[in-house]
Order: C-alpha cells, then sequence, then structure tokens
C-alpha cells in the first residue's frame, strides 16, 4: 500500500488513492478504533470541510465510517480549518477532521485531522490509524445496532467561531478601515468577510462565491496581484487574501504590493515584544524565511528558533519550548495565545487591529524589514529520486553553496503535497539569484524530468 499520510494530513488527486471514499470510510472505522468508541455517546467526532466538489463524497464516506463504530458526529459545514481545530475544543469531541486540499487545485483533496487539543494528531496516531487499514480487520460488527452513532448538523458552529475570533482583539474596533477581502472561492468565503464587517470595518468582499470547482483558481492566497489591483481599484488601507481553508494569509498594501508571511511574523513578533508579550523573546519560523527577517529580529533583539518547512514542525516547536509566535513565509502564522493553528482569519484581527492601535498605514508597518532578493521555483518532476543521488543537481548545489557563502543561501526540498521540488536562492547580489536559479533548473530538468 501506498504511504497513506503525508506531511500534513493525508492529500491526492480526489476519487485516487488515498483520497478515495474507499479509505475515508476505512479512516473513520480506524478513528473509531483508536478512539475507543463504544457505541453512541461515548466518542464524537466534529467534521469540517471547504468548498471542493468531492468534499460531499468525503464527509458521507467519513461519517459513515465513524457512526458505523458508534462515533458521534457533529457536521459543521463549510468552515476554515482553524475553525474545526477551535470547534473541536469548543464542542468537547474527541478528535476532528478537516476534508480540505488547502492551496492546491479543485481536483484534488484530503483530510487533516486534529485532536481533542486541537492539535494536528502525531505521527504515532497517523501510524496506529494507518496500521489498523493495513491490518484488512477494520470490522464494526460488534457495533449493535442500538450502539451506532448518530450525525448531526451543528447550525451555529459558525457563529461560535466567528465570536471566538472577534474576541481575540478584545475591544478593539476596526470602524474607518476600508479592506478588500479575498476568499479564495473557499472556506472562508461566509464567515471571514462577516468578521470584519461586525467589527465595524467596509469590506469589498471578493472570490466568495464557491461553485466546487473555482476554489484557489487566480484568486486567494497563492495570487496575492489579484488582491492588490482590486485594493488600488478601489482606494482600499488593506487587502487581505485567504487560502483555500484559511489557514494562511497574505495581505496587500494601500498600495497593491505583497505582504507576505516573513513581514506579518516580524509585524507580529515585534508588536508582542512592545507589549511584553512574546514568550522567550523567541520567534519560530522555518528554512524559507528570508534572512532578512533573521537580521531584522536580531536587531530588536530577538531569538530566531528555525525548524524545518511545514506548518506542523513550526507548531511542534512551539510547543516544546513555549514560543507564541511563529509561522511561515507562504503565510501560516501561528498565534498561540489564540490558535492552535495557522488562523488567517485571527491573524488579519491582529494586524488590523495593529494599524487602529498605532493609527498607521500597513506599509509603514511592514517596513521592519529589509528581504534579501530571493527568488522560489516549484518544477513538476517525474519521480522524487533522493536529491543526493542525482549527480547534476548534487554538484550544482554544491557549487552554488560556495559561491554564495554567507551572503546567500539556497534550499532544495520537495514538496511534502504535490509532485514537485522546490528550489529556493536567496543572496544579496540579485545577479547570483537569477544565475544560481537557471543552473538548478537545467539540472533539475537533466537529472529528473519535467
Amino acid at each position: 500500500m501506498e504511504r497513506l499520510f503525508g506531511t500534513d494530513g493525508i492529500r491526492g488527486r480526489a476519487n485516487c488513492y488515498p483520497v478515495t471514499p474507499e479509505v475515508a470510510l476505512q479512516i473513520g472505522k480506524a478513528l473509531g478504533h483508536v478512539l475507543g468508541a463504544s457505541g453512541h455517546g461515548s466518542c464524537k467526532a466534529v467534521i469540517g470541510k471547504d468548498t471542493r466538489l468531492s468534499g460531499y463524497m468525503l464527509e458521507t464516506a467519513l461519517t459513515a465510517g465513524l457512526v458505523s463504530m458508534g462515533v458521534d458526529v457533529m457536521l459543521v459545514g463549510p468552515v476554515p480549518t482553524p475553525a474545526v481545530a477551535h470547534l473541536t475544543r469548543s464542542l468537547s469531541a474527541d478528535v476532528g477532521l478537516m476534508i480540505t486540499a488547502s492551496h492546491n487545485p479543485f481536483d484534488d483533496n484530503g483530510i487533516k485531522i486534529f485532536g481533542r487539543d486541537g492539535f494536528k494528531i502525531s505521527d504515532l496516531i497517523e501510524a496506529d490509524i494507518t496500521r489498523h487499514i493495513e491490518s484488512g480487520e477494520l470490522s464494526s460488527e460488534h457495533i449493535r445496532s442500538d450502539q451506532l452513532g448518530k450525525a448531526y448538523r451543528i447550525e451555529d458552529a459558525r457563529g461560535r467561531y466567528i465570536e471566538f475570533a472577534k474576541s481575540t482583539i478584545k475591544n478593539h474596533d476596526l470602524e474607518g478601515l476600508k479592506v478588500v477581502m479575498d476568499c479564495a472561492n473557499g472556506a472562508a468565503y461566509f464567515i471571514a468577510p462577516l468578521i470584519f464587517k461586525e467589527l465595524g470595518a467596509k469590506v469589498i468582499k471578493a472570490s466568495v462565491e464557491p461553485d466546487g470547482y473555482n476554489i484557489n483558481n487566480q484568486c486567494g492566497a497563492m495570487h496575492p496581484e489579484t488582491v492588490g489591483k482590486l485594493v488600488k481599484k478601489e482606494k482600499a488601507d488593506v487587502g487581505i487574501a485567504f487560502d483555500g481553508d484559511a489557514d494562511r494569509i497574505i495581505f496587500c498594501d494601500a498600495q497593491g504590493r505583497v505582504v507576505d508571511g516573513d513581514r506579518i511574523l516580524a509585524m507580529c513578533a515585534l508588536s508582542f515584544k512592545k507589549q511584553n508579550r512574546l514568550a522567550n523573546n523567541t520567534l519560530v519560523t522555518t528554512t524559507m524565511s528570508n534572512l532578512g527577517l533573521i537580521e531584522a529580529m536580531n536587531k530588536a533583539g530577538i531569538k530566531v528558533d528555525v525548524t524545518d518547512v511545514g506548518d506542523r514542525q513550526v507548531i511542534e516547536r512551539m510547543r516544546k519550548t513555549g514560543a507564541n509566535v511563529g509561522g511561515e513565509k507562504s503565510g501560516h502564522v501561528i498565534l498561540m495565545d489564540h490558535a492552535t493553528t495557522g488562523d488567517g482569519i485571527i491573524t488579519a484581527l491582529q494586524i488590523l487591529s495593529l494599524l487602529k492601535q498605532n493609527n498607521t498605514t500597513l506599509a509603514e508597518l511592514a517596513d521592519c524589514m529589509q528581504e534579501y532578493p530571493q527568488k522560489l521555483v516549484s518544477l513538476k518532476v517525474k519521480a522524487r529520486k533522493p536529491i543526493e543521488s542525482l549527480p547534476t543537481l548534487s554538484r550544482v548545489i554544491k557549487q552554488a553553496r560556495e559561491d554564495l557563502g554567507t551572503e546567500g543561501r539556497l534550499i532544495v526540498r520537495y514538496s511534502g503535497t504535490e509532485n514537485k521540488i522546490r528550489l529556493l536562492v536567496e543572496a544579496r547580489a540579485p545577479k547570483a539569484v537569477d544565475a544560481w536559479i537557471k543552473a538548478l533548473t537545467l539540472a533539475v530538468h537533466k537529472d529528473l524530468g519535467t
């Protein structure tokens, strides 16, 4: 059997392994075993989803598997991933499942699983689920008809999360701010504009008409230039772009310039430090963050803890060290005082609250770090061979590192969710960035084919 779990839950092409109704049914049954369900009322699960057409298929199959094992299921419909994490705790559920492929195209889908504490489940639990499925012995015959679980629609689920999100900025209203909000035709399409409107902001909505196919399609955090153009057209103060499940966010300032995850992290860390709220005086980020972020934090006397790529890696480090601000350049921002996972809506509320409190603009607030020139390229590959086994690519990587020295860096890694290889080059000299990206791209074509 192919590997079931990837770096962020289960993900792949919808209706192909592992994202099939058959596998989803088995996951539901396996979770029942892992949770120790013994019949109706013994365990509860929350299931949310984004707006992909295949979500109906997976929701139904997961529900059937869980109910067959005596687990009660609370269906909350289309909500952001962080809402599922919050609702799992709020509703005292034993597990939360989010059906989403995040920033991927509509024809992909997946499942993210949260424990009762609102954090993504551990590798050990993933392995336990996989073991139960691979055993081929997932019987539910011991659950009699009167012990079967029940499935409920939780009508006030959105309202619960809306009030929670608003509470994270206490009494600070957003009146006077004009905001363009691109919801990527995804999970935040209804919730996000409503939250900011209720707090007094004037909200211009974009990409809020999901049809099952248009999620992330030339919109949202993967295409911030779209919201940037609309900000300039509408003469708005800020542009906000979420990805398909709203666990990541990218901003645009009033001139339509992109403000990515690194600058968001810098703004949050500096603000928290000023308020004496930055736990351990530390920011946690990944190897993909710009060297300029690290320089800015060092200058401000803030320690930077660097992890491998992935919001899960960041969260695990934050939990281990007690840090409360962390995230990724891609827009995952984890504010542990409020959330157990990346939360685009809560991050947006924090940043807009900062604008109001300081009577400043996003451009001024984001001008807190100087980025090194950087280029990131993603290339589709036919196979994911070990990078060290690729002769041309290994040689070019070695040459590039020797050339860049301490004045730059490069990262070559496979995507954790797609059949792609990522090439990142960063240096003080823009010409060096372009030259080494070109050399690395040619090496990938030669060794791996595209």
